[in-house]
């Protein structure tokens, strides 16, 4: 099999190639090793609300979130984009490390919208969908920039301009690029004392919602700084800028995703979006995709457009999440966020997407090892799925990971011609 071709591991150890000694077969013009799924598929009936994200659970739970959480669907194009794939001569530099870093379930890399590496592990398969956790922040900011281009929505605009119901709350005075840059003022400590009440609160896990709707809830914080002050991550925000995008587009955040960029960059599955018992979407966790489509995504920051070229997302949008505003460089306070974002200075927070300096690289990052990285000098896309287990127990280090990607783009544009 080329390493262009998919193959796909057992539960325990990442290939690249199936042996001839296993069964396989045809999936359209895929070829996929005929291996059991990971333990935790043969034993679903055990993931619950209560454990679906837990190390023994979270194979299971984090491909079939639909089962155990509300969703709602975000559409499927009537015209997928076709994904070409370019054989190449050789491994790529980096993938092994990739996909042995530790479950790791799926891998693609695409070249100029050319698959030149697609894997899948630990019993996924192409039509599984995946919850990106924190990468779907990097969604709904890119979803943003399609309604500023409409004139639907504008960043310089109030937040209570389009939800008046937070008027006297935390975020009167916030403007939406607050909430697009995680400048707001609110306070909420990222994994701290509120996370169990936010979790009730969504759906995310059991237990009594302290308010009875997800506008009541959020309303009830206070600041902790200035709006528009120093970067400070904090996931409600994505949550109240999901609620923006719908009020500006005049349709469920689901129903936006699917008509602004999943619809239109050629999806060819459709994918969910976690939402609470009254249908509030969870914009800062919640989209769970396939491994292609993700892929297809990221396609969407190298240029705007999809791979078989329709024009989806603005140019200057994309350009203005690289470049930064004037002191975005100087509030990202990058010693805070080295563990998660390990790149030299000079990096920026734009549009919910990781910026490292040099102006050419985006990066979507989830918490449990997800992650999308878009290198648009390189034409490169690395989309990564993972399940790495919850703290406290030890995660990989992102810094070997990161390396990798480095080595993937570095190689394809020096030593792969686009097509």
């Amino acid at each position: 099999m080329t390493n262009s071709s998919v193959s796909n591991a057992s539960a325990d150890t990442a290939i690249s190639t199936a042996p001839e000694n296993l069964p396989c077969k045809k999936e359209d013009e895929y070829t996929v090793a005929d291996r059991p799924h990971a333990p935790d598929d043969r034993q679903s009936h055990r993931a619950t609300l209560a454990n679906w994200d837990e190390p023994e659970h979270a194979t299971w739970g984090f491909r079939h979130v639909r089962e155990i959480i509300p969703t709602a669907r975000i559409a499927r194009s009537e015209r997928p984009s076709p994904l070409p794939r370019r054989e190449t001569a050789e491994q790529l530099p980096g993938v092994e490390e990739l996909m042995g870093i530790g479950n790791t379930d799926a891998l693609l890399v695409l070249h100029h919208g050319s698959v030149v590496h697609e894997e899948y592990a630990r019993g996924m398969r192409p039509d599984d969908t995946h919850i990106l956790m924190s990468v779907s922040k990097s969604i709904v900011g890119t979803l943003a920039g399609v309604l500023v281009q409409q004139g639907a929505l504008a960043p310089e605009d109030d937040v209570i301009t389009y939800i008046p119901e937070f008027a006297g709350t935390s975020f009167e005075g916030a403007s939406v690029r607050d909430l697009l840059d995680m400048r707001a003022g609110t306070r909420y400590i990222e994994g701290g004392p509120e996370t169990p009440a936010w979790s009730a609160q969504f759906g995310w896990a059991p237990g009594t919602p302290p308010e009875p709707d997800a506008i009541t809830y959020l309303a009830r914080f206070d600041n902790m700084q200035e709006h528009g002050g120093p970067f400070a991550y904090r996931s409600i925000l994505t949550d109240v800028l999901g609620l923006v995008l719908e009020r500006a587009g005049g349709a469920p955040l689901a129903s936006l995703l699917g008509n602004e960029l999943w619809g239109p960059m050629g999806a060819e599955s459709d994918a969910d979006l976690m939402v609470d018992r009254n249908g509030f979407a969870i914009a800062m966790a919640g989209i769970c995709p396939t491994l292609r489509d993700f892929g297809r995504f990221g396609h969407l920051m190298l240029d705007g457009s999809a791979p078989d070229g329709r024009q989806v997302v603005p140019v200057s949008w994309i350009e203005d999440t690289l470049r930064g505003g004037p002191d975005s460089a100087a509030v990202f306070g990058r010693d805070q966020y080295e563990q998660y974002f390990p790149v030299p200075p000079g990096g920026h927070y734009r549009n919910q997407w990781w910026v490292p300096a040099g102006g050419h690289v985006v990066v979507g990052l989830g918490a449990h090892g997800q992650q999308l990285y878009v290198d648009r000098e390189a034409g490169v896309v690395i989309a990564m799925l993972s399940t790495w287990p919850k703290p406290p127990a030890i995660r990989p280090s992102r810094i070997p990971i990161f390396a990798a990607f480095r080595a993937i783009a570095d190689h394809l544009s020096t030593s792969v011609p686009r097509l």
